[in-house]
């Protein structure tokens, strides 16, 4: 099994080990790839997660059987919404002792069914090296995703020979890479014809690597462009055709120029309902043009007159292909009056938070700071809820791959194991994790993980003492009951638990020691770094659509409602 992980050019594997997978670990200490050991198989899962976003390369977590591969199903979940290449290798109790409740046995491949695109129970070791082979293209190709291989421990111990694997066993699975031209011609000559067109661009870009031509695409047909919370970085934030995010927390002038386009088209994107808000009110002048390497996305959610089935980035160098051919016998065409629209959006409806001298300290203006010091030149992870909102408003994104975080599954926690895997992946780059006070006390503890393999990731932990995005909705759609989201400011003490695990701990509670506490976390370069932020407890994340209501709708504050 390792021979085969070595033959698909695994660097690395997170994992935990645990009887059942006991002969697998066993020839990691003769392999070239590194084993990195987590603190809990939830965490080796988001480590994959974080190494595959920051990559574009399949992420390997490892557990043994019963509750390692349980505790692998978030991260599976979290992948299998996010489009995140992922192989899950698990443990499993012999064959003959499958079906009869043995120690630490779990229906692994049945728990796994729902949230990978294939999970494979290994019976005879002569097929792991197909299987293996397999798992990595069904996880790379097509809509990337995870994939689950599921090894009984008398398997493991089979005596076999490695064999050149090939695909002979997937006759049926074909991933369409490029558009119909016909479709492609109906998309090009729909867009020049529209006078209010957007770029609606998702997580499928960045997944296709289509960021380069994403720029030429939306310059040559001078359309602007909105990205999705996990389109972040496709396209840079700093251009004058960049709208921001759109949706539940996005800009006003991305959410309200998709409801006022005549012509939406949407690139790797799956019509999310945090972007939608009420389907049947979402964009209703708009004629669509879906592009998705998925065909069971299109039409999902919202009917396509141009549906276009095929790999985002190809299919954008096809698109691009056929609108530069049209360029030498139609004029460019400039739109003023739509972009005088979207300047005068932007200039009514900015972002806008309130830093007072005194403080207390607003999350948003810890991360507009961080970006300016670094000069936006890192790799941030983020958690979920407010500081995940604010992270994605006030970063300005400049390119793929720099924005790691859980937008489908919305999982609690991602951030810190996260950074740990796209720091592992990437030592030359800075890697910081963005996370709030609730999500970092779900899986803190890897960081002894980041510690014991010397992986200094830095940690900003904003202390609101509080489920802030839950306590939000309490507020303005609860009467202001608050029921179970209060985890007060005082315990744990973070610079301690900090110290505690081998990290080096910091704290700010006023705006004047935000500049010199992030240029002290960034001197250190040899062990993990925490800072503590204590904010604002009461602030609230805004501009805000409530859930299922219209796009029309954008709440710039608590004062809209």
């Amino acid at each position: 099994m390792l021979q085969s992980l070595e033959h698909e050019g695994v660097e690395l594997i997170f994992g935990v080990p645990g009887g059942a997978i006991l002969p697998a670990y066993d020839p990691l200490l003769d392999s070239p790839i590194r084993h990195i050991l987590a603190r809990h198989e939830q965490g080796a899962g988001h480590m994959a997660e974080g190494y595959a976003m920051a990559t574009g390369r399949v992420g390997v977590a490892m557990a043994t059987s019963g509750p390692g591969a349980t505790n692998l199903i978030t991260p599976l979940q979290n992948a299998k919404m996010d489009s995140t290449p992922l192989v899950a290798i698990t443990g499993q109790v012999t064959r003959g002792a499958i079906g009869s409740d043995a120690f630490q046995e779990a229906y692994t491949t049945g728990l796994a069914m729902h949230c990978t695109k294939h999970s494979y129970l290994v019976t005879e070791a002569d097929d792991i090296p197909a299987i293996v082979h397999e798992a990595f293209h069904l996880a790379s190709t097509g809509r990337p995703g995870p994939v689950l291989v599921d090894l009984p421990k008398d398997v493991l111990t089979q005596t076999t020979n490695w064999v050149e694997p090939d695909l002979r066993g997937l006759p049926g699975y074909r991933p369409t890479s490029y558009g119909h031209p016909k479709q492609i011609k109906a998309a090009i000559d729909m867009i020049e014809r529209a006078e209010r067109p957007v770029l609606y661009v998702g997580g499928g870009v960045i997944r296709s690597g289509a960021s380069a031509e994403l720029l030429q695409f939306a310059e040559t047909v001078n359309a602007p462009v909105v990205t999705t919370l996990m389109a972040r970085g496709a396209f840079p934030d700093s251009h004058r055709l960049s709208l921001g995010m759109p949706g539940m927390h996005g800009t006003f002038v991305a959410t309200t120029a998709i409801q006022k386009c005549d012509v939406l088209v949407a690139l790797g994107a799956r019509f999310d309902d945090r972007v939608t808000g009420n389907v049947a009110a979402f964009a209703p002048h708009a004629k669509v043009i879906h592009v998705d390497v998925d065909p069971a996305e299109i039409g999902k959610v919202r009917n396509a007159e141009v549906p276009i089935v095929g790999d985002a980035r190809k299919v954008i160098a096809s698109l691009l292909e056929r609108v530069k051919a049209l360029r030498d016998a139609s004029d460019f065409p400039w739109r003023k009056e739509w972009f005088d629209q979207l300047e005068a959006w932007k200039s009514s409806h900015p972002l806008k938070y309130a830093q007072e001298e005194d403080g207390p300290v607003k999350t948003q203006y810890f991360i507009e700071r961080l970006h300016s010091i670094t000069n936006g030149d890192a790799v941030v992870t983020a958690g979920v809820g407010q500081h995940q909102m604010w992270a994605s408003q006030f970063w300005g994104f400049s390119e793929p791959g720099t924005w790691i975080n859980s937008g489908g599954l919305g999982t609690m926690g991602f951030a810190v194991p996260a950074a740990i895997g796209a720091k592992a992946a990437r030592p030359d780059r800075l890697v910081y994790a963005l996370d709030g006070d609730g999500c970092f006390q779900m899986t803190f503890q890897e960081l002894i993980t980041a510690s014991t393999e010397r992986i200094p990731v830095k940690v900003a932990v904003f202390n609101n003492g509080g489920y802030g995005m839950v306590k939000q909705w309490q507020n303005l759609f609860y009467g202001g009951r608050i029921s179970a989201s209060d985890l007060g400011t005082e315990v744990p003490d973070y610079p301690k638990l900090a110290e505690a695990m081998g990290c080096v701990g910091m704290r700010v509670d006023h705006p004047e020691e935000v500049d010199v506490v992030i240029e002290k976390s960034l001197a250190v370069d040899d062990r993990p770094v925490v800072v503590e932020v204590v904010v604002d407890p009461d602030e609230m994340c805004f501009p805000m659509v409530p859930a299922g209501g219209s796009n029309d709708d954008v709440v710039m504050g608590p004062e809209d409602l």
